[in-house]
């Protein structure tokens, strides 16, 4: 039996920031340690993940679209390497979570303004 498609493509709308703006990433301890024990990704993405905020604040951290661009090939890289199944899946899911925040946001050009 074939696949149904949807009856139309919703299109996410993108909001348009400046190049080099940064946009924020909201993590949980768990994630954020991810990043940090498991993944080969530099000291210039996870130093900035070192600064723990007050009691009851949120872990927001920003990053440029590059950087998270970055960030969120570090983590696929090593959800595919990861022996432990608990393991890939948490830094699969970490991985959807910061792409679906690069997919939020663009800093290019709009081409139909012009």
């Amino acid at each position: 039996m074939a696949k149904k498609r949807p009856l139309w493509n919703p299109v996410k709308h993108r909001k348009q920031i400046a190049i080099g703006e940064k946009v924020p990433l909201e993590l949980t301890e768990r994630e954020r340690d991810l990043i940090m024990q498991h993944t080969f990704a530099g000291s210039d993405l996870t130093d900035r993940l070192r600064i723990v905020p007050a009691p009851g604040q949120p872990l927001s951290y920003r990053f440029t679209l590059d950087d998270l661009d970055e960030l969120a090939g570090y983590v696929a890289a090593e959800a595919n390497q990861a022996k432990v199944k608990k393991l890939e899946k948490e830094l699969r899911q970490l991985y959807g979570r910061i792409a679906d925040v690069l997919e939020s946001y663009t800093d290019e050009p709009d081409e139909s303004a012009s």
